[in-house]
């Protein structure tokens, strides 16, 4: 099938505020760019190797969710499809009428409460304005089941304008470790030809053993400043990885333990400006 693939560009912020509102517009208009008019190759052959056809598997940004049609068309019971457009889940609630082994959820990801075997990554990562990806990490480790799989695609290259927006292998490795294990993450060798080795594939295993804190903070407003703020914390007993968010208001901790909010507030007592709390979005 030809792809209708047409790469729009990014880089690491948007001036448009990438909401509900602004993703209807775009399935309302048809300017549905990312849709490749078929499920992705490196994603066939992630579904061809999973044995246990009742595995509870999220898509999250599904769009049209033609990985869904290759689930179903494979035998796989518990599949639950979630994007933010209203258009969009129109289309997938017809799609999938006769079909009770998919689930289709109209609301923001980040609200989303339940649990998974396995996620599928497939352009939503990118869809997802750069300052979300911490957020992003954080309630993904919190969707998964013990062992949990997090598995897909992510570009490898950076863009000018976005979304989509871009990144790299070495990003990635440092945003996500320590709160998964990497099980592979490499560039994708079926990738359609508009993506070829542009796609890095990888498949993500949930780190039981750690707790991954998400927190809102103020007062930093240089990356000097942020790399000091994230030195401190790396050097506590315990932390395993520490990043913060590309416009300063939220760092995310990977630790053994518990840490209090007051060892963490002692850290950044040296600048009467700096303030740390558990962020709002653990509370959604």
């Amino acid at each position: 099938m030809e792809s209708k693939l047409e790469e729009g560009c990014c880089v690491v912020a948007c001036e448009r505020p990438l909401d509900a509102a602004y993703w209807d517009a775009q399935w309302k208009s048809n300017t549905i760019g990312w849709d490749l008019g078929m499920p992705a190759p490196p994603l066939v052959s992630l579904i061809d190797s999973i044995e246990n056809k009742s595995v509870k598997i999220l898509i999250p940004g599904c769009g049209n969710a033609y990985e869904a049609d290759y689930l179903v068309s494979k035998g796989f019971k518990n599949i639950t499809l979630i994007d933010i457009s209203e258009t969009a889940c129109a289309i997938l609630k017809v799609k999938f009428l006769n079909q009770s082994a998919v689930r289709v959820l109209c609301k923001d990801f980040f609200k989303l409460e339940d649990t998974f075997d396995i996620i599928i990554e497939q352009t939503f990562f990118c869809a997802l304005p750069p300052s979300l990806r911490l957020r992003y990490v954080w309630k993904m480790h919190n969707l998964l089941n013990a062992n949990g799989i997090l598995a897909g695609l992510l570009f490898n290259r950076a863009f000018e304008v976005g979304p989509p927006f871009g990144g790299s292998r070495e990003e990635y490795e440092k945003l996500f470790y320590g709160a998964f294990e990497f099980e592979n993450i490499e560039t994708a060798t079926n990738s359609v030809e508009p993506r070829a080795n542009m796609e890095l594939f990888f498949s993500f295993v949930k780190n039981n053993l750690v707790m991954v804190n998400l927190y809102s903070f103020e007062g930093i407003t240089c990356a000097g400043c942020k790399n000091s703020v994230t030195e401190i914390y790396s050097k506590i007993v315990g932390v395993k990885n520490v990043n913060m968010s590309s416009d300063f208001r939220e760092i995310l901790i990977v630790t053994d333990e518990e840490i209090s909010i007051n060892e963490l507030r002692e850290g950044i007592a040296y600048d009467k400006e700096y303030k740390i709390e558990k962020s709002p979005a653990v509370k959604l």
